[in-house]
């Protein structure tokens, strides 16, 4: 274990708690809707996936933090010992995010001599941070146009936010991040081809947003959008 893992350890578990209790602290003064701080938490979670990368020498410990909250996660979920995360009426979304992220990057990140396929990762998990929490964010405030599946009711305006910001965020992942520095290894591939993949995983992401009930969509938008960026990849 080096330096920079050491440093990495202690600063995501830093940044977690604070994350954490200043969203909560700022919720209950403000009065916010626990929707709103809850989805607070989920961009700020996701977003240290790019701290992640920055700050680890080794890709085994740097899944650590994420995999550690997988349990940690369901000790809030159980006890709701962040009101403005959990409540009474959440799912163990919180959950499927640590573990959907964790799953990713121990099968597409690498960091010694062998080829790094973490731009996959990190955007499936764009897609879940800011797709799905800004579809559900504006599928609230407007989206007036519902449709049901399996029992689960979204908005056509979540959907095409979903869509759309999805497509922007997994786009500037995958044009940015290959061949940077903090991913030197990986295969480098141009904005038309970024473009591309990321429309049709958007896509992907949104119909599983659409589908998934009961917080499970934490789950099965990024998996399904790392299959898809996968197999695009191949392509």
């Amino acid at each position: 274990m080096t330096r920079a893992d050491i440093i990495g350890l202690v600063a995501s578990y830093v940044y977690a708690f604070a994350l954490l209790l200043v969203v909560e602290g700022t919720g209950r003064a403000l009065k916010w809707p626990q929707h709103i701080t809850r989805k607070i938490v989920h961009v700020g979670a996701g977003m240290w996936v790019w701290g992640i990368l920055a700050l680890f020498d080794h890709w085994y410990y740097g899944v650590i933090p994420f995999a550690t909250f997988i349990i940690m996660n369901w000790v809030f979920y159980r006890f709701r010992l962040f009101q403005q995360m959990d409540s009474e009426e959440s799912s163990p979304g919180t959950v499927y995010f640590a573990l959907s992220i964790t799953v990713l990057f121990l099968l597409f990140w690498r960091t010694e001599n062998a080829v790094d396929r973490v731009p996959i990762a990190a955007a499936a998990v764009m897609a879940m941070t800011w797709g799905d929490a800004l579809a559900h964010v504006i599928g609230r405030a407007i989206g007036t146009n519902k449709y049901t599946l399996f029992n689960h009711t979204r908005s056509w305006q979540g959907t095409a936010t979903m869509v759309v910001v999805s497509f922007v965020a997994m786009f500037l992942t995958l044009w940015l991040l290959p061949g940077s520095t903090l991913s030197p290894n990986s295969v480098v591939i141009g904005p038309v081809s970024a473009a591309i993949m990321a429309f049709f995983t958007a896509l992907v992401a949104s119909m599983a947003e659409g589908a998934s009930p009961l917080g499970l969509d934490n789950l099965t938008v990024p998996l399904l959008s790392a299959a898809s960026l996968f197999l695009l990849y191949q392509l």
